[in-house]
């Protein structure tokens, strides 16, 4: 370990210790703000939250407020929400549509394309002042993949495309659940706050190995309704075998053998009688459109996708779009969405959003677990300085392609990635 690291990472020693401070200091989380937020990618939304010309979403952002916008030609743009006069907030609406955006302030009015059209008293103005170099600001980058938008604020950052790296096969597996390639945010977010750091999540998001202890009572739920759930065999920890993967930049997934049920093609006895037809068909679909090993690959497996830093697109009993970011060492803001089909019927979207809602939603079976282990971890953190090393060496004497989605090689990535941008000057 260096000086500056906050990791131990001993491959001859297979082990690898993380420093508890990443978790608790005031001072690292405000340095995450450039060295972490400022130079990646971080995803800003869906193009199908703007579905019409005007259409537009106000949100955080890597902590700074933006709007998110279509315009009247079909463009989908980026603006920083901050009036070029004095700095107020331009657009206090969460979403709507609109031709323009004016500051309730000084009444500074702006298009869609962000150019500054209109201000009281205008002739009072003289010298150098010019309109037309006083429109909103953009993030300095602002590229889409497959309709998923993310912005970035370092000039010597790679584009989108490179930065994603193989993260890209994990995005496609979830566009190719629609036969047109569409798929769509449904409408309705969950908001809330978690007492405890941001990248506690992060490793949630893909710790398959707290799911058998954590999750016990949804485990319970499942079998209890008629879906068939095997013991783990030895050496296993979860009913089906699972893989872990590094991306490449950090990012790095689950990649699972259904067991839960999938709205997408893999029936359960929970989704009842009457839907099994129709979950035959959409199988059927895949299969002439994919070929049977491509159909097979999205219809029945699970994938936990972490895009680094903190974008999680989980694939499972239903899809899931999540991000989150902190607010100091020991509080977050998660937002959270469902995304599915354009092409599902009212029956198939009931179907996904009950699947959704069962794990994912606020009072289901998962999020409420989460929240309380992540808590409690924190709380524990609080003897960080007696207690200095988190332990995560799970899997570490395997082979890359050898790692378990219950093993900790994909929490070694991020941790990995994390520490580098951390310590680079």
């Amino acid at each position: 370990m260096t000086e500056k690291s906050y990791i131990i990472d001993d491959k001859d020693k297979k082990t690898f210790l993380l420093d508890r401070k990443a978790y608790v200091s005031e001072d690292i989380a405000t340095k995450e703000i450039d060295h972490i937020f400022g130079r990646c990618w971080i995803y800003v939304g869906h193009a199908s939250e703007l579905k019409k010309p005007g259409d537009f979403q106000t949100r955080y952002v890597a902590g700074r407020p933006i709007i998110f916008c279509r315009t009247q030609s079909g463009e989908i743009k980026c603006y920083f929400n901050t009036c070029r006069h004095r700095g107020a907030i331009v657009c206090a609406e969460r979403n709507g549509n609109a031709r323009k955006f004016r500051c309730i302030y000084h009444s500074w009015t702006y298009d869609l394309q962000g150019k500054l059209v209109a201000l009281p008293g205008d002739d009072a103005y003289s010298g150098d002042f010019n309109r037309d170099d006083l429109g909103l600001r953009s993030p300095l980058r602002f590229e889409g993949y497959k309709d998923f938008w993310f912005m970035c604020l370092f000039p010597d950052a790679p584009t989108l495309i490179d930065y994603l790296a193989e993260a890209t096969e994990y995005i496609d597996l979830v566009v190719d659940q629609s036969p047109s390639g569409n798929m769509e945010i449904i409408s309705g977010t969950q908001e809330y706050d978690i007492a405890g750091n941001w990248k506690l999540m992060v490793e949630n998001s893909v710790d398959d190995y707290h799911l058998p202890s954590t999750h016990s009572t949804w485990l319970k739920f499942m079998m209890n309704s008629g879906v068939k759930i095997e013991m783990p065999k030895e050496g296993l920890v979860l009913p089906k075998s699972g893989k872990a993967f590094a991306l490449g930049n950090g990012h790095f997934t689950t990649d699972n053998l259904n067991y839960r049920g999938r709205p997408v093609a893999a029936w359960i006895p929970l989704f009842g009688e009457e839907a099994k037809p129709q979950v035959e068909a959409i199988r059927k679909e895949l299969e002439q459109r994919l070929g049977p090993e491509r159909a097979e690959r999205v219809a029945n497996t699970n994938r936990n996708l972490v895009i680094f830093p903190n974008l999680v697109i989980n694939d499972g009993s239903s899809v899931t779009v999540r991000t989150f970011y902190p607010n100091g060492a020991g509080n977050m803001h998660v937002t959270a969405w469902a995304l599915g089909t354009t092409e599902e019927d009212e029956d198939a979207r009931a179907r996904r959003l009950d699947a959704f809602l069962t794990f994912y939603g606020p009072g289901g079976f998962a999020t409420p677990d989460d929240v309380e282990a992540l808590e409690m971890v924190q709380q524990g953190l609080k003897n960080w300085r007696e207690d200095r090393w988190s332990e995560m060496s799970r899997g570490m004497g395997k082979s890359d392609d050898e790692q378990l989605n219950s093993d900790e090689h994909h929490l070694r990535t991020f941790w990995r990635r994390w520490n580098k941008l951390m310590t680079e000057a």
